[in-house]
């Protein structure tokens, strides 16, 4: 299944060539699951293949699982990546994650197996998905969907209550629109990300409210 072990580049990969950038998430996808001559695909040849797109793509790669009921634990796991690359994005970074992130990788058959899965999905979302409001999509308005999608993957990376579902969806609809340079699922993103920070601050508040009024009822 998964290892750290770094995957080493292999000539004649096309996957890697420029024009990534103009091919869609799944053709892409289906394109590194397709290939023959590799035995494992890391995370690092996602990056590599995803090219200008990498931020988009990445961050749905670790967004999309927190929407489904997942193991306690697994949104700390997914999030801490959300965090490296939304900073990434919100300062104008190329992206990059460590060694130990990047070269984790999945035997090839595997990898097929998820994208089979995930296909469907994604092929019906990027029925969707055209460019327009591209402005919204491209630096610098960029870095600001960067910013809010830090806060969100540092609502994601601590355990909060309802800190996954929420804000995992937000993520994700601003990732497919920077996928695909669609402002209007970036601001569907936004508006999200908006109504996930007020039900986890409200959250939160109530929280914090029931633990001091126990805490008021044990000292007096």
């Amino acid at each position: 299944m998964i290892d750290e072990r770094q995957d080493e580049d292999r000539p004649g990969s096309s996957a890697f060539d420029d024009a990534s950038a103009r091919r869609r998430f799944s053709t892409i996808l289906a394109g590194l699951a397709d290939d023959q001559a590799r035995e494992r695909i890391s995370v690092g040849d996602l990056l590599a293949a995803m090219g200008d797109r990498a931020f988009g793509a990445l961050m749905l790669i670790f967004a999309l699982p927190n929407i489904l009921p997942t193991p306690p634990g697994t949104s700390a796991i997914l999030g801490a990546p959300l965090v490296v690359l939304a900073a990434q994005m919100t300062l104008g970074l190329k992206p990059w994650l460590p060694k130990i992130i990047a070269g984790r990788s999945m035997t090839t058959r595997d990898f097929a197996t998820i994208v089979g899965r995930l296909m469907p999905l994604l092929v019906r979302a990027e029925r969707l998905l055209r460019p327009r409001l591209s402005f919204l999509a491209v630096p610098p308005a960029e870095y600001a969907v960067g910013a809010v999608c830090f806060v969100l993957a540092v609502v994601l990376f601590l355990p909060m209550p309802l800190g996954n579902i929420l804000p995992a969806l937000a993520i994700s609809l601003a990732a497919f629109g920077i996928l695909e340079r669609d402002g209007i699922w970036v601001i569907a993103g936004l508006v999200c990300a908006v109504v996930a920070l007020a039900v986890v601050g409200g959250a939160v508040v109530a929280a914090t409210l029931a633990f001091m009024l126990v805490v008021q009822h044990f000292l007096l």
